[in-house]
């Protein structure tokens, strides 16, 4: 059993948004691992595994438009099931 079972992804387009600011927010707030958190000043890429992917849904549509969100669960696909 994997600790964190959701392989989360989305995109944020904004203004004056800050990768470090984002990585420092996810970190204190949303339990994950593996978490990147890269782009510039309007475009931020996020990908992360957690338990409690809405979390970082609701943090990132705080911070501008999300889009291209993948949520998928690692376990079913370690199951050879869709995921």
């Amino acid at each position: 059993m994997l600790e964190y079972k959701f392989d989360t992804q989305l995109l944020i387009s904004g203004t004056n948004l800050s990768e470090e600011a984002i990585n420092d927010y996810i970190t204190q707030n949303i339990e994950s691992d593996c978490l990147l958190a890269v782009g510039d000043d309007e475009l931020i890429k996020i990908h992360f595994h957690t338990n409690t992917p809405w979390k970082v849904l609701e943090y990132g549509a705080s911070l501008g438009d999300i889009f291209d969100v993948v949520v998928e669960n690692m376990e079913r696909q370690a199951q050879g099931l869709k995921g």
